[in-house]
Parts: structure tokens; sequence; C-alpha cells
């Protein structure tokens, strides 16, 4: 029988597990607790739960079904993180050092079929999604690392950024979200946790439904539908208006800010003419939404883009400014590392041919 991981359970879903098998409601709370706050790495760690509970747990499920491969720390403190899960697929997860807190980025998807032009994540087609346990592992393998090191630090913030499209794991997304949120658990606010999808529109809907207050990120990148179809062929399926229609819905289901992630790609999107186009789409919404501008980071695979120069940035930054559309330029992190998305897998991989 195959073990699956211990994380992947909510807490309904572990408790119910337990009374089913003969144990005490209580004791899934004190496995959580052994789990996320003491951290154990083997079930025999758990003191004050009893024999039965321990063999129980160990014949059904595991602690550590991801393993590092390689840990590279970045000058200003970002660590990037190759994991192999169970069958030998490779994903990477990032440690991120913020002024507000410890941020972790984590992956969703082995690969990713969205096929973004310039992203280095698409450039290896999904096999498949991540279990709720294996998302959840990556954030386990981060804290756990800090305890490693002696830093009385924890993970305050994560981010969904990582390989894959969230959105397209849906069900798991989810119960990774209720894991980490719960109280009981890494007790990470709802509010410090952004999910970023690149606009699967029926999601967006299902997602604003769930009435939580996780904040939702769109991988925009461009303002109008000839540009993005170029860019992201997803946007063939959900163009821009069905796209702005579902951010609507969110906004008004939820009352949050929704963040729009524009990656600047020199001669291509980076126009001022871009960046008016860009905040007319907003205009309407501009209360409630704040645009991420990226700089890219380029890759062996895609030669053909490059990074918009500092000239051009700042005018589409200053352009946007003075349409009143709030934005930032994003701060960057670990780009002696590998900082792309993507970039460290794939360098593992071809290196393994």
């Amino acid at each position: 029988m195959k073990k699956t991981s211990i994380y992947g359970l909510t807490i309904e879903e572990l408790t119910d597990f337990l009374v089913s098998n003969g144990q005490k409601k209580f004791r899934a709370v004190q496995v959580w607790e052994w789990l996320y706050q003491k951290r154990i790495n083997h079930f025999s760690d758990m003191k004050n739960v009893n024999k039965e509970c321990v063999q129980l747990l160990e014949e059904n499920f595991t602690i550590n079904s991801l393993n590092v491969q390689i840990k590279q720390v970045s000058q200003d403190g970002t660590v990037k993180f190759l994991l192999q899960l169970p069958d030998g697929n490779l994903i990477e997860t990032v440690l991120m050092r913020q002024k507000y807190g410890l941020s972790v980025c984590v992956t969703t998807q082995v690969g990713c079929n969205i096929g973004c032009s310039f992203c280095a994540s698409g450039i290896l087609k999904k096999s498949r999604d991540l279990e709720a346990g294996e998302i959840v592992e990556q954030i386990m393998h981060v804290q756990k690392h800090l305890d490693e090191i002696g830093q009385d630090e924890r993970v305050s913030h994560v981010v969904v950024m990582g390989i894959g499209e969230p959105f397209d794991n849906f069900t798991n997304l989810v119960s990774f979200l209720r894991i980490i949120n719960h109280a009981k658990g890494l007790a990470i606010g709802a509010r410090h946790i952004t999910v970023s999808t690149s606009g699967i529109v029926p999601k967006i809907y299902e997602f604003a439904d769930l009435d939580v207050q996780i904040n939702l990120a769109i991988s925009l990148h461009a303002p109008n539908n000839e540009l993005r179809s170029q860019i992201m062929k997803i946007n063939r399926a959900f163009p821009i208006e069905k796209l702005m229609s579902a951010v609507k819905y969110y906004l008004e289901k939820t009352n949050r800010r929704v963040t729009f992630e524009y990656i600047l790609l020199q001669d291509v999107n980076d126009h001022v003419e871009e960046a008016q186009q860009l905040a007319n789409l907003l205009k309407d919404i501009r209360h409630l939404s704040y645009v991420n501008l990226i700089p890219y980071n380029p890759v062996n695979e895609h030669i053909h883009y490059k990074r918009s120069t500092k000239e051009s940035i700042l005018a589409f930054y200053d352009t946007l400014k003075k349409n009143n559309i709030n934005c930032v330029i994003r701060q960057e992190h670990g780009t002696d590392i590998d900082a792309a998305c993507g970039q460290l897998r794939s360098k593992q991989l071809k290196q393994a041919r």
C-alpha cells in the first residue's frame, strides 16, 4: 500500500481517520501539535500519543517524503531548495527574506502546461499535480532548515508562485491553504498568503466563492488581447475581457485587493503605450488593485527576450503613477542563484541527461 504524506490531511480529515480506527478525537490535535509546532521527523517522537496510534500512523503515512537535493544560499539571504519527490521528480521552493518577515514561494505542479513564452518553468511540460501534503512539506522543509541553523524565526508569509499553475491543481491547493492557515497548524494568516494565477477564469470565480481572506495575484503581463495572446497562450481561452469580469466578481465578493503581476520584456510590452493601456484597463478598480512590475530574468532557452532598460522601467512606472495606479517595481531576490522560477530544476535535469 502506498503511504501518503501526513501533511496532506486537514485536521478534520485526520480526526475522521483516527476516530474511524478506534482512536479518541483529541488525538488529532495532539498529532498536529507534534507535526507543526514541535516539527518532529518520526511518529515515534510523539511522547504523549499511545503506541497504537503511532503504529497506525506509521502504517499509513510518511512524514518526510521529500528529500533536499540541493540548497543554494544567495548573498541577500534568499535560499533555494531543489527537492526530490518520492517518484524522483524535482521541484523548487524558495525562502525569501522580506522587510515584513520570511516568505516562502511554493510549487504546485511538476512542470507547467500554461506555456507562457517567457517562463522557465513552462519549458518542461506538466507531468503531474503535487498532492496537498507535498506542497505543505515544502514549507516544513524550510521551517526545519530555519530550526537547524539556530534562528528563532518562523515562516510568516507564503506565495503560491512556484512551478505550475495553482488553479490547475485546485483541490490540492485548497487543502494546502486550509492546512497552513489553521491555528493548530502553521497558523499562517490568510492575509499573509498569496495565490497567483495566469488567469483560469472559472477557478477565479470558484476561489472567490470560498469566502477566504487569502490574497489573489493575476499574472497579466500585457494590457491587450493581441499582445497577451502572443506571450501567454491561456489568453486565447480566457481573453482579458473574461479575465477582468472574473476579477471584478472576486473584488465584489471579497473586497480584497488584487495584485497584477507584469513582467517587463524589452521592446515587447514595456512601452509607455502599454503602460497607458494598462492604466486604462485598471482605472475602474484602481482602489482595489496593485501592479507589481517585475524586471525580467533572462534564461538561455528564451534568448529572444531581454530585460527592459532601467529607463523603460521607470517610464512605465511613472506612467502608471500619473494615472493614479498603485504600483511598485519588485525587489529582486537571489539573482546569484538561478533566481528565475524553474531555472535550477531545468539545469539539473539537463545535467542528468
